[in-house]
């Protein structure tokens, strides 16, 4: 099976590392212009170089804290500039910030919330209109495996990344009938740079933290940013066109929920 992208083209948030970076990659090495946003400028443009290196789309790096609402319509329309209409939304900005309930303060959890549930709501928002009009699109909500299956000491991610699988389903089935396709992709343990700053700060080699990390994973390792990025660019195709609604594992078996 070809997966195609071309004359699509895509936002990828949270796009200059780790996950948001291969699935940039991805969607350009398949054909789609891209644009990825994310806060810093000097990873920005590192991610645009890596990128346009093996990929002949049109790449852009879009500046923004898309946990802010006037920045989420300024990258918007910076990418409506560029590119003139958006096919694909990849809402993949956030970390994974956790800690007990007793210490969750209002602060805490709201901004968490704009992180990541509000700014997957105002981005999509933004290029629903069109979507309907075109009859065709793509929304892909990168949550994590605590969505379905939260534990103690979670919090707040846990019930942000909830509450973007609820947005899932209500989007689903008001795209539904415009052709417009959403999906969400869980998270579970993938290489990426925030485990190497975690290695650090605990004084562990990064080697053995990976593999102490991987010890409950049925696969017995980390997932690879492309391997995700793989479904990402599946999903994102016109050979995905009877799947909406799921939210589906990448988390090599570790989830208890299916």
């Amino acid at each position: 099976m070809n997966i195609e992208l071309t004359n699509r083209s895509a936002i990828v948030t949270g796009g200059s590392k780790g996950i948001g970076l291969g699935v940039a990659m991805q969607f350009a090495q398949s054909g789609a212009d891209v644009a990825i946003v994310a806060r810093g400028r000097e990873a920005l443009d590192a991610a645009v170089k890596t990128i346009s290196a093996s990929a002949k789309t049109r790449i852009l790096g879009v500046q923004a804290d898309v946990g802010t609402a006037a920045d989420v319509t300024r990258a918007y329309d910076e990418v409506m500039r560029a590119f003139g209409k958006v096919d694909i939304v990849v809402n993949n900005a956030g970390t994974a910030r956790a800690g007990t309930f007793e210490n969750l303060t209002d602060e805490v959890l709201q901004g968490d919330l704009e992180q990541k549930l509000f700014a997957a709501v105002r981005m999509t928002r933004l290029v629903w209109p069109q979507m309907k009009e075109r009859k065709w699109g793509r929304v892909i909500n990168v949550l994590n495996i605590g969505a379905k299956a939260p534990r103690a000491g979670s919090a707040p991610t846990t019930i942000s990344r909830a509450a973007g699988m609820a947005l899932t389903k209500v989007l689903a089935g008001e795209g539904a009938p415009y052709n417009i396709l959403v999906n969400a992709l869980l998270v579970g343990f993938i290489e990426a740079d925030q485990h190497v700053q975690t290695a650090a700060r605990m004084g562990v080699p990064i080697d053995e933290y990976m593999a102490a990390r991987a010890k409950d994973i049925p696969l017995r390792r980390a997932g690879k940013p492309e391997e995700f990025a793989n479904l990402a660019c599946f999903l994102a195709s016109d050979a995905a066109s009877y799947i909406t609604g799921t939210a589906i594992n990448v988390d090599g078996g570790h989830s208890p929920v299916v």
